[in-house]
């Protein structure tokens, strides 16, 4: 894949209602270090795979999309079947998967791990009637390091060039929480085609997730927000239903033959997006 491809795979990716934007594509695009692959069928791109490599020790596949017209026809098969080679050197490969996914990924070796739940709302009203008695603060760059140490402990492998392009690209997105002054949580975003996502997030308890997600939800009065929600955060869950944010569908985490790092489960609200973890 090139960046001249990005105009049509933005058209697969529009067909299928998915939220990337350009910028995400010339992030995975750009990277030497991440794998992406489209297949061609008579000069024309008619599917995509790829993935973002964290570190030579994770391997994170996403925007697997084929053209409605060539469906059913291995395809997608063949991407991954390619793409699993070229990341033979990465010691874990993971990825969220869709519900028309999970088949093809099962059968190719992956095991689940737990589920994500995506929420939505079309017009968040910011109506938090929680009071906190701390507030998060904008990152600024001095942050940086600190974030990607405590965020390397979480999520279990270092992701900086991830959380540079967030910083660098949507800096009003990124907030960091702090109590005698060490890191207690962050929360970073980006925008989208068609929602703004909020995430990931990370900290060390519901609270401050809770703190730092409200944070950010305040400059998104009236616009369309999604988050991905680890299953197993219900007092986050009810709470995102209490202000108006819907459960539309899980995406269910896998990683092929062996899980070395899976990072610290409980200290992780919402991830990024399925394309990166």
């Amino acid at each position: 894949m090139h960046c001249n491809d990005i105009e049509v795979v933005m058209h697969l990716k529009n067909e299928e209602g998915w939220n990337q934007t350009e910028k995400d594509w010339e992030l995975l695009i750009k990277n030497p270090h991440n794998t992406c692959l489209v297949a061609e069928y008579q000069q024309k791109v008619i599917g995509t795979a790829t993935a973002i490599n964290y570190s030579d020790k994770v391997a994170w596949i996403g925007m697997v999309l084929v053209d409605r017209n060539y469906r059913g026809q291995g395809v997608s098969k063949l991407l991954l079947t390619d793409l699993m080679k070229k990341l033979e050197q990465c010691k874990s490969i993971k990825l969220d998967a869709t519900a028309a996914g999970l088949p093809v990924y099962k059968k190719m070796g992956f095991v689940n791990e737990y589920s994500i739940c995506r929420f939505t709302n079309s017009s968040q009203k910011n109506s938090f009637t929680d009071k906190y008695k701390i507030s998060p603060e904008p990152v600024q760059a001095k942050d940086i390091p600190e974030i990607v140490k405590f965020d390397k402990l979480i999520f279990g492998v270092e992701r900086t060039s991830l959380i540079n392009f967030l910083l660098e690209n949507y800096p009003d997105k990124a907030w960091l929480l702090k109590r005698n002054n060490q890191i207690t949580g962050y929360a970073l975003g980006r925008d989208g085609t068609r929602f703004n996502q909020i995430g990931p997030v990370s900290a060390l308890t519901t609270n401050d997730a809770k703190i730092l997600i409200a944070e950010a939800l305040k400059s998104l009065t009236d616009k369309p927000v999604v988050m991905d929600i680890i299953e197993d955060k219900k007092d986050l869950s009810d709470w995102l239903n209490s202000i108006g944010f819907i459960n539309k569908r899980p995406f269910i985490r896998m990683y092929y033959k062996d899980n070395p790092y899976p990072g610290i489960l409980n200290r992780q609200y919402l991830i990024c997006g399925p394309e990166f973890g």
